[in-house]
């Protein structure tokens, strides 16, 4: 079974919600500006680059804080000019949300000098082999084969459609270049559990509410606004889950809920209002976990339980689900970790 994500349909796109904010340029090519209050930008790719995740931008008086460096270090260099389209402080500080290759691959395009905040475990990550991992290889080795079949769907097509599949290949082929220009680069500054900033006349919180999505995922929390950057801890649709801590995830996100929000900017997708959503995933988790644990106990290999486990009783909240089925590389994840005794 063919199981890997490509990045040409890794993620859904959700559009933001309606709310009180400030879009800053309207125009800049390659990056769209969500001011939600003074000095805080939520950040999305417009498609003309490659940046496969969100990023946030809070000003501080005399420099800036960027969460999240995208996906490479091409889409890292966008980034950075479209920051310095808003304005004209330098980038002091980059927080990385977790380790995975489309949140912090961009980091060593950041200047020297620039404070790298992460958790330790994702310090750890970077250190190591990541691109050797299964959930880069998964996510990017289909991508030359995708690149083929769109330049046979390019020589196959004429008019307004081929200028559309014109602009797909281009941006694929120049994220497949700048993938092979990534050196993984860590956060130099790392903490356990709680780390403050007093910035720009608020306080930033970066909090390690325990293992989820990874095990050293990273909120960003603005106790004056209630807004809270997630990464992939929490999403709008369901987060990937091959390195995810299933079972202690609907924990981690309890204490999420514990804290004072409003809007959650997660890392891919648009913003989040109230702690419904939250909830949700909580549920769908703890079910997954134990249907999957089940599946394993009547003696189906991880592949067969793949395909058989049905979390369709979800499909109001999370409109991936069509049937029964889920992605391979969460029961594989929770095959091993049962086999390890959940360490």
């Amino acid at each position: 079974m063919k199981f890997f994500t490509t990045a040409l349909v890794l993620f859904l796109a959700f559009p933001a919600l309606s709310q009180e904010k400030k879009i800053v340029p309207p125009d800049f090519p390659t990056h769209r500006f969500e001011e939600f209050a003074e000095g805080v930008h939520f950040i999305t790719g417009t498609g003309t680059v490659f940046v496969q995740s969100n990023a946030m931008m809070i000003e501080g008086d005399r420099d800036v804080l960027v969460i999240d460096s995208h996906v490479t270090p091409a889409a890292a260099e966008a980034l950075l000019k479209a920051v310095r389209s808003i304005t004209d402080k330098p980038v002091r500080y980059l927080a990385n949300s977790h380790y995975h290759f489309d949140h912090a691959h961009g980091n060593q395009a950041f200047p020297e000098g620039v404070d790298i905040i992460g958790h330790e475990y994702t310090r750890e990550k970077l250190l190591g082999d990541v691109l050797s991992e299964n959930t880069f290889l998964s996510f990017t080795q289909g991508i030359p084969e995708d690149l083929k079949k769109l330049k046979a769907q390019l020589d196959a097509t004429s008019g307004s459609r081929k200028d559309t599949l014109q602009r797909r290949y281009d941006v694929q082929a120049a994220h497949l270049k700048s993938l092979k220009d990534t050196i993984p680069t860590p956060p130099n500054v790392t903490f356990d559990s709680k780390m403050s900033m007093h910035y720009g006349g608020r306080e930033i919180q970066f909090l390690f509410l325990g293992r989820g999505h990874t095990g050293g995922d990273v909120v960003v929390y603005l106790p004056k606004e209630g807004f809270v950057f997630t990464g992939d801890l929490m999403l709008p649709f369901l987060s990937y889950m091959g390195d995810g801590f299933v079972d202690e995830w609907p924990a981690t996100l309890e204490r999420l809920k514990a804290l004072d929000i409003n809007t959650i900017f997660p890392g891919h997708g648009g913003p989040i209002k109230g702690k419904q959503a939250i909830t949700n995933f909580q549920g769908y988790l703890t079910d997954l976990w134990t249907r999957t644990v089940e599946a394993k106990k009547s003696g189906l290999s991880a592949m067969e339980a793949a395909e058989k486990i049905d979390m369709t009783d979800h499909k109001a909240n999370f409109r991936q689900i069509q049937k029964p089925g889920v992605d391979p590389r969460a029961v594989i994840r929770i095959y091993n970790r049962i086999d390890s005794g959940q360490k």
